[in-house]
């Protein structure tokens, strides 16, 4: 999918664990993995209001696009892991 969601690198920079943040914006540690390993077809903007507002951030620092061609490469890298 050619969104990427990084919000393990906003988890890193606030020093903030999974089930952490999964409890500050009411949503289950299952769930907040399924957006994070970006598996999730749709984010509400209310999770993703919770989700900056919990970890002060804005939603460009936890959503990019990529160009299909970089992302079929990624998940293929990733895949030979």
């Amino acid at each position: 999918m050619p969104i990427v969601v990084d919000i393990d690198v906003m988890l890193a920079r606030r020093k903030m664990s999974v089930g952490d943040l999964a409890e500050r914006v009411g949503i289950t540690p299952a769930n907040l993995a399924v957006l994070k390993n970006g598996r999730a077809k749709a984010v509400r903007f209310a999770t993703l209001a919770a989700l900056c507002e919990a970890l002060d951030c804005q939603p460009g620092d936890l959503l990019r696009w990529e160009a299909a061609d970089a992302a079929e490469a990624e998940e293929v890298g990733a895949a030979g892991r």
